[in-house]
């Protein structure tokens, strides 16, 4: 971590008022550390907008493991890009529904591709990906 330097911000007192109320539900210490919380998402968005930078995320899916050759299909994608997901996590829920977490680190474009193809597989009820960053550039 840098040094620390001290500035000062403007903003109308509705805004204020607002971003303390969003301070408050969140429990962030202090009006600092919620500024620095949201550059530093914004900075990761950024990260995101060039398809070459590599980027971490994870997708997190529920899919009915009954669904024919599904389980084999999405095992497939991830062993085609198995220098992309570094981890899977697969979780029972119940009869029916398993839910699998990955973690992916790669290239932001090739990221997304493999995210919209398991996603978008039949059986795949729900998923999510979450964006993120190494945290080198942040």
């Amino acid at each position: 971590m840098g040094k620390l330097v001290r500035f000062g911000v403007s903003m109308e007192e509705g805004l204020l008022k607002k971003l303390d109320e969003w301070i408050s539900k969140h429990e962030w210490t202090n009006r600092s550390e919620a500024i620095r919380d949201l550059v530093r998402q914004r900075l990761v968005e950024k990260e995101w907008e060039n398809s070459d930078s590599t980027v971490m995320a994870s997708l997190t899916f529920v899919y009915d493991h009954h669904v024919t050759e599904l389980q084999e299909r999405l095992t497939r994608m991830q062993h085609d890009h198995h220098g992309m997901v570094l981890s899977s996590m697969h979780v029972h829920l119940d009869h029916y529904n398993c839910m699998e977490v990955l973690v992916l680190k790669g290239k932001a474009s090739e990221v997304l591709d493999l995210s919209d193809r398991i996603l978008g597989t039949r059986g795949v009820k729900h998923g999510q990906l979450v964006r993120t960053s190494s945290g080198k550039t942040i």
